[in-house]
């Protein structure tokens, strides 16, 4: 009965009916291969029409993968295994893929029939209330009732089915009264069934002869091209992946390339390694779960470098510090300080300063040691077992010994100076290095942004240009970026320093770079003055702010290198001081000592390009020590001399007139002493002093001695210019006032046991004191050539010296005038105008006026005599001229008149015969008064 029912329609071929959907070629990289185990091929079809992709046409009947009626977990269960590998998915999804039982949510609750109570009570009501109304109005009949019946009729026939056998023939009796329902359309329908399959038939051949074509033409045509695409994409894939592969080779082998570069201290080296490792895996490896763990460990790694260079800087800095002054060699192992440093700035360790001060502080303290031991252990006097401390050892050394031990001290700090420079210009050269590839590089930036700029100016231009011109704009913009892609894929960089170049029969240039490569290493190099070349990379993040004042803490520490040396200086120097053995020193010792210090600052001050303090200070102190001492013991060696002095006319020595000699020129200096045997010359009566005569008692001639000894001091101690001109001020202060008070005041009588201060003594104070006033100008000259200009304030005491000394010798003067004052008055009031001529007062008053020139006519100069004797001669007259009126004597030309002008003319007589007087003018008319 089915058979009858069969529809008449002719079954076409296979390949006619079934069309099956051709995938896109370019998906398929490799061709396909099934499992074998599971799901083996077909044996259908010719194995060698077999293509790479399936085919409408020859490979209708071939199965293909896409046949495939096996699941993934059959695939991957092998039944000929009795227990699944555990590392399937573990070893390629990686450790956390594993079975675990699937957790019930928390968020769906458990549902029971209690959840529907609620419910089935409301719709309860519902459903009564609905079959309620559906009793009371029952539904219209809006259906044919032919239909109603046929359809009850063939529910019953259903109903009546008693077994399932039965049923297909109820279908088929159903079916066959439907089709004789619509036996009109059916029958039509048959009689162009036959016009139909013509139809068919020869659209199904058309079909396959355009098919046949379309194969053929697709073999000719599309095949090899296609073929050609797929290999030249698969070719690009498998560079592609061996690019990657051996990227990741290269990235494996860089903990050890970093091990190897640490072994040599190339510590900029391995951080840049480390830096550009960590660049790949964050853009090119990104997500490679066998590198999951590198980028962490390089991280540690970095931080153990950090450590390794701070330690290495340490090392180097002990080494180079601490290695033997006498070594010529200025810089030690400089490539390997420029890689520390290099290193050190990159990773921002900018406190690598402070090791090197630390490690300076400790050489400048061992310096000193070592010297004292060596100096020690030279000499054999020393009892090293009874003295144990080192410094008390260094304190039993004399001066020359002493000497020679600071004079090595301060030699071996001026070479540790030295190499501490050269080594700082290193570190300092490097930073100006960086700060300027700092601002080249900004100045590239600017004008990269400049070009930019223009190129955008000149590109809307362009655009407009093409706009109007009506040529596609899309081309004209592939054309202009063609150059720059074209010149960035040539751009190379090697991931390591020991990676290969990339083969070039295997994989072409452009595709062995990476775009993270070219963007930053872009080095510059540049050299250090010590001829060592360095390539200072951008990825040296510092600012020019941190990099001056890194250059400035660089400055100062190498003042502050000056500055320990000189600061251990001065403690060596306050240790030998204790026991007041710089104050000890005399002035050749001290001069000699303070010359040495004061080259020594000197030299600091060249090397390190600022003068450090301490030192200066401590000298100054020392020096102003001296000075005081120095001026104590003149001053009191001149009191003992003045206390002792007996102010009589001394003989001047031949030493001390070639000293005066020597100060002609009116430059002041003490004469070397002459070698060899020495001239046995007399010494002379008086001082000669530029033409002029100078008798002197031998306290005024040690005193010149004395100040010349103050004059020399200050040429060697420049230092102490100020402190010793005021010492010298007052020495000649105290000269004057301790010679006044011995002579015109009369202490001689008691200090010496003179019996009386006569004229000569006075006279001879005079000249001593004229002496010195000579000689005030060129001292003055002598401080003023050493002075600063705003000290010149300090001359005045020059000035106060002369006057005082101006003022004591007329106080001499007016003493001597004075004497003879007191003599006139004494003898002129016992005159008597009688018999005999001379009279016995004019005879007395003319021998004590010949004992007065006597006593200063050798002593004095002509003109200093002659001015005494007019001031004597002026009194002479003021007390004749007084007796005179008192004896009421008058210029009558009357005998008394007679006897009084034979006196005078006797007195004037006497008078003008001494020496030096003969040209003086008495004048003795004064002496009458007229009467009226």
């Amino acid at each position: 009965m089915a058979s009858s029912h069969s529809s008449p329609v002719p079954q076409g071929s296979s390949s006619d009916v079934f069309v099956k959907k051709e995938v896109d070629p370019t998906k398929h990289i490799r061709p396909v291969q099934s499992l074998p185990d599971v799901c083996p091929k077909e044996p259908t079809g010719d194995s060698h029409s077999l293509c790479v992709a399936p085919s409408l046409v020859t490979d209708q009947h071939k199965w293909t993968i896409y046949h495939s009626k096996v699941n993934l977990p059959a695939a991957l269960n092998d039944p000929r295994l009795a227990k699944r590998e555990s590392d399937f998915f573990t070893k390629t999804w990686g450790l956390d893929f594993v079975d675990t039982e699937v957790i019930p949510s928390f968020y769906l609750p458990q549902i029971s029939k209690e959840h529907f109570t609620v419910y089935q009570q409301e719709i309860s009501q519902r459903e009564k209330i609905h079959a309620r109304c559906k009793n009371i109005c029952p539904p219209k009949d809006t259906f044919d009732r032919t239909l109603l019946h046929t359809h009850d009729k063939s529910r019953t026939d259903l109903e009546q089915v008693p077994k399932l056998s039965h049923y297909l023939d109820i279908v088929e009796v159903n079916i066959a009264h439907q089709i004789s329902l619509r036996s009109e359309a059916f029958f039509h329908a048959m009689t162009s069934q036959h016009e139909l399959q013509d139809y068919l038939k020869k659209t199904s051949q058309a079909v396959k002869m355009l098919r046949d074509k379309i194969a053929q033409i697709d073999k000719v045509m599309c095949e090899g091209s296609l073929h050609i695409l797929r290999l030249a994409l698969s070719r690009n894939n498998c560079v592609k992946v061996y690019n990657k592969l051996k990227l990741m080779a290269t990235v494996h082998q860089t903990q050890p390339t970093v091990q190897v570069l640490l072994s040599a201290s190339e510590f900029v080296g391995a951080l840049d390694l480390i830096a550009t490792t960590q660049e790949v895996l964050q853009q090119e490896l990104q997500g490679i779960h066998s590198f999951r763990h590198l980028g962490s460990q390089l991280c540690e790694l970095e931080k153990l470098i950090d450590k390794m260079m701070i330690a290495e800087f340490s090392t180097y800095c002990h080494s180079d510090l601490n290695r033997p002054l006498e070594d010529d060699c200025q810089i030690l192992e400089e490539e390997r300080l420029v890689s520390l440093v290099f290193g050190l700035l990159k990773q921002r360790k900018l406190n690598f300063l402070e090791i090197y001060s630390e490690e300076m502080i400790i050489t400048a303290k061992n310096i000193i040691k070592q010297c004292v031991i060596n100096k020690v252990s030279q000499i054999e006097e020393l009892d090293t077992d009874a003295v144990t401390k080192l410094a008390d050892q260094m304190r039993m050394l004399n001066f020359p010994q002493w000497f020679d031990l600071l004079k090595d001290i301060f030699f071996k700090f001026t070479v540790f100076l030295q190499r501490v420079k050269a080594t700082l210009n290193i570190i300092h050269n490097v930073v100006l290095s960086v700060l300027d590839k700092n601002q080249r590089t900004r100045e590239m930036e600017d004008i990269l942004q400049q070009k930019n700029a223009a190129k955008d100016n000149s590109l809307d231009t362009e655009v407009a240009y093409l706009i109007h011109e009506d040529i596609f704009i899309s081309d004209a913009f592939s054309e202009s970026e063609l150059t720059p892609i074209t010149s960035d894929t040539t751009s190379q960089r090697n991931a390591s320093p020991n990676s290969e170049p990339c083969s070039s029969d295997s994989v072409s240039e452009p595709e062995c770079t990476t775009d993270s490569s070219s963007s930053k290493e872009q080095t510059s190099s540049s050299a250090i003055p010590g001829g060592v070349d360095i390539m200072v990379n951008e990825d040296m993040k510092l600012t020019d702010l941190e990099l001056g004042k890194l250059a400035n803490n660089i400055q100062e520490l190498l003042y502050s290198a000056s500055d320990i040396c000189h600061d251990r200086a001065v403690k060596f120097l306050m240790s030998r001081a204790k026991d007041g053995f710089l104050e000890k020193l005399n002035s050749t010792e001290f001069i000699t000592l303070s010359r040495l210090m004061e080259t020594f600052i000197l030299d600091t001050e060249q090397i390190c390009g600022r003068k450090s303090m301490s030192l200066l200070g401590a000298l100054q102190s020392q020096a102003n020590k001296f000075v005081n001492r120095f001026h104590e013991e003149r001053k009191t060696k001149l009191s003992l001399l003045l206390d002792n002095e007996r102010w009589k006319q001394a003989d001047v020595p031949a030493e001390f007139q070639d000293l005066v000699d020597s100060l002609s020129d009116g430059k002041i200096a003490l004469p070397e002493k002459k070698s060899g045997a020495k001239e046995e010359r007399k010494p002379a009566e008086v001082l000669i002093v530029e033409g002029q005569q100078y008798a002197v008692v031998g306290t005024v001639l040690l005193l010149i001695r004395i100040i010349l000894e103050y004059c020399q001091c200050v040429d060697n101690i420049p230092s102490v210019t100020t402190d010793m001109l005021t010492r010298l001020s007052d020495l000649l202060k105290y000269f004057n006032s301790r010679s006044c008070q011995l002579v015109l005041g009369a202490g001689a009588l008691q200090v010496v046991g003179l019996k009386t201060i006569t004229t000569k003594n006075l006279a001879l104070s005079s000249r001593c004191l004229q002496l010195i006033v000579h000689y005030i100008p060129v001292i003055r000259a002598h401080f003023e050539a050493r002075l600063q200009p705003k000290q010149y304030s300090m001359l005045r005491h020059f000035d106060h010296i002369t006057k005082d000394y101006h003022d004591h010798i007329a106080e001499i003067s007016a003493k001597l005038v004075a004497i003879m004052d007191s003599l006139f008055d004494k003898l002129l009031s016992k005159y008597e105008v009688k018999a005999p001529v001379p009279s016995p007062c004019f005879r007395n008053i003319c021998k004590q006026m010949t004992k007065m020139h006597e006593a200063i006519i050798d002593l004095l100069p002509e003109e200093q005599t002659q001015m005494l004797f007019l001031r004597i001669n002026a009194s002479y007259k003021l007390h004749l001229k007084k007796q005179l009126s008192h004896l009421n004597v008058i210029n009558d030309g009357g005998p008394q008149n007679g006897l009084v002008t034979a006196d005078v003319a006797f007195y004037t007589g006497n008078l003008q015969a001494l020496k030096g007087l003969k040209d003086l003018d008495l004048n003795m008319a004064e002496i009458w008064e007229q009467k009226r």
